[in-house]
């Protein structure tokens, strides 16, 4: 037997660190990954055709229960993206890998084996596409048609900035006539829903959403309404990077100020050492709160709870 290689002390330093993290995470936030079977299942589909899911790639919270249920988000163009935001667990990198002509068929076959009636396709950000991957959406979007005419769509989209629109201080002056092409073009494919995430406040939008801005982001929101006034709009918020509540409150009135239509909020949890820390955990009853006032402020749908996140019941009907 060959001999164990000893951990350094920083290594040592770093995983107890760690283990003290996820020990110190409130009970609400702690439940099981689901049954080694369900998860199986859906993995073996999903690896045998060599696609990507955001479940997988971010580690989300939810994945044994929506295994459970045979649904998934599918990650298209790739696990890579172009870039660096400080809170998500994704991959990321200047070179992401080429895109697999088959993906759309791929993934249009996953959706038909695991019988979806309602499938939610997101993307990393390609910056280095010359459409910034509008166009696959609305491909992929064809295909699950084409072998599934009953599922709906929902699409969760990068901001597709165009690079341009630029003020001499390097800030972004508006919705460039690029980006409202891209969003035109996903728009066009008709997604039962259009997500766009803000992810936080306006505040926090730079150590948070590195490369991305927030007026960018609810105009990306506000131009989805102005093409199809008939497309749902939703966007969502991660709590926990040392927002106020007045903060979050001013957040959720931006997004109805752009007619945004759905609403999720959740609990930021630090993914590694490499991500931001974790500034509070916010209780139920509090995530309960502010689900009231979003009610209130007029979204149609809302989902609020400490392990909500982007996709979570997407398809269905109600808010609670």
């Amino acid at each position: 037997m060959s001999p164990q290689t000893p951990q350094t002390p920083t290594v040592k330093a770093v995983a107890a660190q760690m283990r003290g993290e996820i020990e110190a995470m409130p009970e609400w936030l702690r439940r099981p990954i689901g049954k080694a079977s369900e998860l199986s299942e859906v993995q073996k589909i999903i690896k045998q055709r060599q696609i990507h899911t955001i479940c997988e790639e971010g580690r989300c919270p939810n994945r044994g229960e929506c295994y459970a249920q045979k649904t998934a988000t599918f990650l298209l163009m790739g696990p890579t993206c172009t870039r660096a935001c400080a809170f998500c667990q994704v991959d990321k990198g200047h070179s992401p890998m080429p895109l697999d002509p088959e993906e759309p068929q791929k993934v249009a076959e996953a959706v038909q084996l695991l019988g979806l009636r309602y499938a939610v396709l997101t993307s990393v950000a390609r910056d280095d596409l010359p459409d910034g991957g509008a166009g696959w959406f609305a491909r992929t979007i064809a295909q699950i048609r084409l072998l599934n005419p009953d599922t709906e769509v929902e699409v969760l989209t990068p901001d597709f900035w165009g690079g341009i629109g630029r003020s001499s201080e390097g800030e972004n002056s508006g919705l460039d006539e690029l980006q409202r092409e891209r969003i035109g073009t996903v728009v066009e494919a008709k997604p039962a829903c259009y997500n766009h995430n803000i992810e936080t406040v306006r505040r926090l939008q730079g150590p948070v959403r590195r490369g991305a801005k927030y007026d960018r982001s609810i105009d990306v929101l506000r131009t989805v309404k102005q093409l199809d006034p008939s497309i749902p709009t939703k966007s969502g918020l991660m709590l926990g990077h040392g927002e106020t509540e007045a903060e979050i409150v001013e957040a959720m009135a931006d997004l109805r100020d752009a007619k945004c239509d759905r609403l999720t909020l959740g609990q930021y949890m630090r993914p590694s050492l490499e991500h931001l820390p974790v500034r509070k955990y916010w209780t139920p009853a509090e995530f309960d709160r502010f689900g009231s006032i979003a009610r209130e402020m007029g979204f149609e749908r809302v989902r609020s709870g400490p392990l909500v996140r982007s996709s979570y019941h997407a398809g269905e009907s109600d808010g609670n």
